[in-house]
């Protein structure tokens, strides 16, 4: 029978064998699914609040184990995998509090008479949810809270490299009273999961992935007329224009580039630098890079932990190797230590040009990409060349002129203005371009996968 194993990154040790399931098998979690969907949509909005709130209880109660299960699948730091938990409760918690409200009735009018119209936000069943590793918690969260809130049932396709923190994930819901079948987990093959798009039972897909993966599913899915969001790849530009704090932007720059050890879809990863800043920022940028301390993840002084896996290992230094060999300059890092487990150090590459995946492409690893501009103007020319527009971020003392350069120029989904952060559960998290469409947390997610009904009275 065929199976998976998941491997500690750290270690390269064997952690758990899980057999795949047949195409039958998951077919029928399919349909157990949307049988308790019928039940669940029958609950009103305030009534399946507390199912969210308990669900984020059991997280919180839960951490230490879900933050170790974490680590050990995905090589993430320890403590960074408490975040992550502390995260996804705080998103169903601010599901639970504001979804009632967000999701209920609208009361319109239509005609030239002003009749009463309603529009009523409706599920329509279940919603397929292929996910990612990176955060094996909060992927599948954002789509399961969002989506149990607007009525919806879920079934999750997990990372094949943290399938115990899917399974786990489903195991604490249970325990927190929701109905078993209706959030389901599937262990398959891609062949399976494209099956599974086209069953009818399945009324949404929604991918985090590469945006490859995204073309794949998309199109997957729109032969069988499903809906889609898809949150992708992205190489975020983050610029230091010439007014920039340079101190500020190190700060932010180094822990955006390495949250999560540099895996994160909105990962600061471009750096794009004006000439009058270009020294004084890539000097102190580089000293804090060289400085970060590499070690075992549950380590509380690790800053960096490994890769998530050794194919992982394999892309980024193939990416870093390519790109030096087409004129990319190391400025630190790039050099693979001698010790066991899928390491890469933080990196900081310059002399950039098209043509190189520094460049063009994203990087899921802590490498920096430096990129000269000439000026401000440059600077935001050269971030919305790339085919991607998920994130980005622009370092300037007149927040003002950020704030506009942000809204009116910045071709992208989340620009954070002299900070750094990856989600918060009351602002909209998603892309432009490459990076996908739809729109997840800040009450958008919750309208992704419903049926927006016009009534009409007389």
């Amino acid at each position: 029978m065929p199976s998976i194993t998941t491997i500690n990154p750290a270690t390269g040790h064997d952690i758990q064998t899980y057999a795949l399931m047949s195409e039958q098998d998951a077919t029928h979690r399919v349909e157990a699914c949307h049988a308790a969907f019928l039940e669940w949509r029958t609950l009103t909005h305030s009534e399946r609040a507390p199912y969210l709130q308990k669900i984020a209880q059991k997280l919180r109660d839960n951490a230490d184990e879900l933050a170790a299960l974490m680590t050990k699948e995905t090589g993430k730091l320890l403590k960074d995998g408490h975040t992550e938990v502390e995260i996804c409760a705080a998103i169903c918690d601010y599901t639970a509090k504001n979804g009632p409200e967000a999701l209920a009735d609208e009361e319109r009018t239509h005609g030239a008479d002003q009749k009463r119209g309603v529009v009523s936000y409706q599920p329509v069943g279940v919603i397929y949810s292929i996910q990612p590793w990176n955060f094996p918690l909060y992927q599948p969260i954002r789509v399961l809270a969002a989506n149990l809130m607007a009525g919806n049932g879920c079934v999750l396709k997990h990372a094949s490299i943290c399938t115990g923190s899917g399974l786990r994930l489903r195991e604490l819901c249970i325990e927190a009273g929701l109905p078993e079948d209706l959030f389901q987990v599937i262990v398959i093959d891609h062949d399976t999961s494209d099956t599974l798009i086209a069953h009818p039972n399945v009324r949404g897909v929604t991918l985090t992935g590469s945006d490859r993966a995204g073309r794949h599913v998309g199109a997957v899915a729109a032969k069988a007329l499903k809906k889609t969001v898809l949150e992708l790849g992205s190489n975020d530009a983050y610029l230091v224009l010439g007014d920039a704090d340079i101190e500020t932007a190190v700060k932010f720059s180094v822990m955006g580039r390495l949250y999560n050890n540099g895996e994160t879809c909105v990962s600061a990863k471009r750096f794009i630098v004006t000439d009058k800043v270009y020294d004084a920022f890539v000097n102190a940028f580089v000293a804090q890079m060289k400085n970060i301390t590499m070690g075992d993840p549950t380590d509380a002084d690790s800053q960096l932990g490994p890769l998530s896996s050794q194919d992982q290992f394999d892309t980024v230094k193939g990416q870093v190797d390519d790109s030096v060999a087409k004129g990319a300059k190391i400025l630190c890092g790039g050099k693979v230590p001698d010790r066991e487990g899928a390491y890469y150090p933080a990196t900081v590459l310059a002399d950039l040009s098209p043509g190189m995946p520094a460049y063009d492409d994203e990087i899921f690893g802590p490498v920096a990409s430096i990129i000269r501009a000439r000026d401000d103007e440059d600077a935001m020319r050269l971030a919305n060349e790339s085919r991607y527009g998920l994130g980005g971020g622009i370092f300037s003392k007149d927040e003002d002129r950020a704030l506009k350069l942000a809204r009116d120029h910045f071709d992208t989904g989340m620009i954070r203005i002299n900070s750094f952060g990856a989600a918060d559960p009351n602002m909209p998290f998603g892309g432009v371009k490459d990076s996908g469409y739809g729109r997840e947390h800040g009450g958008f997610g919750m309208k992704e996968f419903v049926n927006v009904k016009s009534i009409f009275l007389p």
